[in-house]
């Protein structure tokens, strides 16, 4: 039998941001949906974010970027303002959805969660965790 081919860091990080990040789309999602049964859902949106935030950060500082060179703190700080801003162009695109085209919730919801996470990546891979 053949060996299992291990796969290279930058894959290795790649596949655990998905995971990651999956995990924590679905905790906001969980959140945004629990939370809208109470609060309109553009206050549920961001209470979503804050808890998935700290989901997010700890998973990618201890598995998608595992040989980060910072700090935690320097991590956190980074990250921090990486989500902030990944959140700004998630909120902005929910709202255009949600009140502008008059979707469902949950369909602007999702539509802005993917718009969102390509600027995520790229801001955690080369700032918030830079190696």
């Amino acid at each position: 039998m053949g060996a299992l081919v291990k796969p290279s860091p930058a894959l290795r990080s790649a596949l655990w941001f998905l995971v990651i990040g999956c995990a924590a789309a679905l905790t906001h999602f969980a959140v945004f949906t629990f939370a809208r049964r109470v609060i309109p859902p553009d206050v549920a949106n961001p209470v979503g974010f804050i808890v998935a935030f700290w989901v997010s950060f700890f998973g990618h500082r201890h598995l998608s970027f595992t040989d980060a060179g910072t700090t935690v703190g320097q991590s956190l700080w980074r990250f921090a303002v990486t989500s902030v801003a990944g959140f700004a162009g998630n909120e902005l695109f929910f709202e255009a959805f949600y009140r502008g085209l008059h979707w469902l919730p949950s369909w602007a919801w999702f539509a802005a969660a993917v718009l969102a996470a390509g600027q995520t990546f790229v801001l955690s891979r080369f700032w918030a965790f830079r190696r």
